[in-house]
């Protein structure tokens, strides 16, 4: 750990959030974390959390390529969003852990660069498994983590500008995503099918009780300090954090399947 770089402020949302605002959130942290850096104020900042049920396209799909896959997925109990991530077409929802840091790659010396970023990140994944499940990931060519060169457990898409970080990774815990799964093919992969923590261990998991140790895992590839945000105390991320804790507490209840039976 780099006693010269600040800590990572995390929070952990309890109730799944709609994905449309929560990329809003996104986009507002981005816009404080660039105008306070002018300052020499800004926070680096670690989101954990759950969707409700979406699918999302990358940036290489554009709106007309996916036009038809929009109705039909979201006539199952989906949303669907276009986004400015990298990667291609994926799915998040509950059961599944979405980490989104938020962070100034300058800090480091040097600049750390996009692939060394990407690189942590999926280093802290594969170790959570390790450590945490003993499971040992399959190597694989493509961006993620592979329980075996066919299944995947989790998942890395990130946007990098002006050097601060939005998206992220996500990382199937239970077996609730995958019926989801089973309706496309996510990130391009057809011959690839989604996994589960749960699903290798045979027994339920716990999302919550994942959380902890995956925050502590973070931090060692990053060698920062993680301190817990009250979102009381963090002026105006705080508050823009409270409010969509509101809004995902006034969605109400979602959709724990897909309406139609999966493709076969």
């Amino acid at each position: 750990m780099s006693s010269s770089l600040p800590p990572v402020f995390y929070h952990f949302f309890r109730t799944p959030l709609p994905y449309a605002r929560t990329l809003v959130l996104q986009e507002q942290l981005h816009a404080l974390q660039l105008s306070q850096r002018r300052l020499g104020v800004h926070k680096d900042v670690l989101l954990l959390l759950q969707h409700r049920p979406v699918y999302t396209a990358g940036r290489r799909q554009h709106e007309d390529s996916v036009r038809d896959e929009k109705l039909r997925l979201t006539n199952i109990g989906a949303d669907f969003i276009n986004t400015l991530r990298g990667g291609e077409l994926t799915y998040h929802g509950p059961g599944q852990i979405v980490g989104y840091p938020l962070l100034d790659l300058s800090r480091y010396s040097p600049a750390m660069g996009i692939r060394d970023y990407i690189c942590r990140l999926q280093k802290t994944l594969e170790l959570h498994l390790r450590e945490g499940h003993g499971i040992k990931p399959s190597a694989s060519e493509h961006t993620g983590v592979f329980l075996n060169p066919t299944t995947k457990v989790a998942s890395i898409g990130v946007q990098v500008r002006h050097r601060l970080t939005t998206h992220g990774f996500s990382l199937n815990v239970t077996e609730e995503p995958l019926s989801w799964f089973n309706q496309i093919v996510a990130c391009g992969l057809a011959d690839v099918r989604a996994g589960s923590i749960e699903g290798v261990e045979g027994r339920p998991i716990s999302l919550t009780d994942e959380i902890p140790v995956l925050i502590e895992r973070f931090g060692k590839l990053y060698e920062r300090e993680m301190v817990e945000m009250d979102p009381n105390n963090e002026g105006e991320i705080g508050r823009a954090i409270l409010e969509v804790e509101e809004i995902a507490r006034q969605a109400g209840p979602w959709a724990t399947e897909p309406i139609e039976a999966p493709i076969a």
